[in-house]
């Protein structure tokens, strides 16, 4: 089964968030779905503290270097997706996740710094392609970003990374309070109380169109 990896060696890019809303819509649409959490913060895993996980999703916390593989193989015969949070520095334990993904996601926001950052999660894939003579897919997901104003230094910074070559998700995450709501509250963004969280319809819709994009990645990269 698809192994889906999120990583970002910047801090605040919104991988986690973004791994989250990606697990819980794919559990609402009927999928199995198994979490590994391997980021020291274990913020997924202290999501599925508060209430609970949807039906069809599993979180396994304290993922390590030590039991990666095990837990990645293991998981991938239960479930039809399996997700991995990975640690923001460059480890062992996320260089072998890399190595075992149908599809690393690496988040970013829309900034110069945050996109050198993000090179380096590229160089590592790259990297890890070379050690096992793989192809390992990737794609640019950018976050935090706004519905209604596109400033200059967006464009400019989306006209670079057309310009480089580099993969990037047509759908991005962006800023929603439902999306930051979902780790105060727990459950799924259907769950949410609408009179608690504003723009939650428009953020289901992001979510849908995001878990739409990322099923026929893995499709493309069949």
């Amino acid at each position: 089964m698809p192994v889906i990896s999120f990583a970002s060696p910047k801090g605040g890019a919104g991988k986690t968030t973004s791994a989250l809303v990606l697990a819980t819509e794919l559990a609402v649409n009927k999928q199995s779905v198994i979490v590994l959490d391997s980021d020291p913060n274990q913020a997924i895993n202290a999501w599925a503290s508060i209430k609970g996980c949807p039906a069809g999703l599993e979180v396994v916390p304290d993922v390590t270097e030590q039991n990666i593989l095990d837990l990645i193989d293991d998981a991938a015969e239960r479930a039809t997706f399996v997700i991995i949070d990975l640690e923001g520095t460059a480890n062992m334990c996320v260089s072998y996740a890399i190595g075992r993904s149908d599809l690393v996601v690496i988040p970013t926001q829309c900034s110069q710094l945050d996109i050198r950052e993000a090179g380096k999660a590229i160089a590592l894939v790259k990297q890890q392609e070379k050690a096992f003579r793989l192809t390992i897919p990737f794609k640019l997901l950018l976050t935090r970003t706004s519905s209604a104003i596109r400033s200059r230094t967006m464009k400019y910074i989306e006209e670079e990374i057309e310009q480089a070559g580099i993969p990037r998700f047509e759908v991005e995450m962006t800023e929603r309070d439902a999306f930051k709501a979902l780790h105060s509250f727990g459950g799924t963004l259907e769950e949410l109380n609408p009179k608690d969280v504003g723009g939650l319809q428009k953020a289901i819709v992001n979510a849908e169109a995001f878990a739409t994009e990322i099923i026929e990645t893995l499709k493309e990269g069949k």
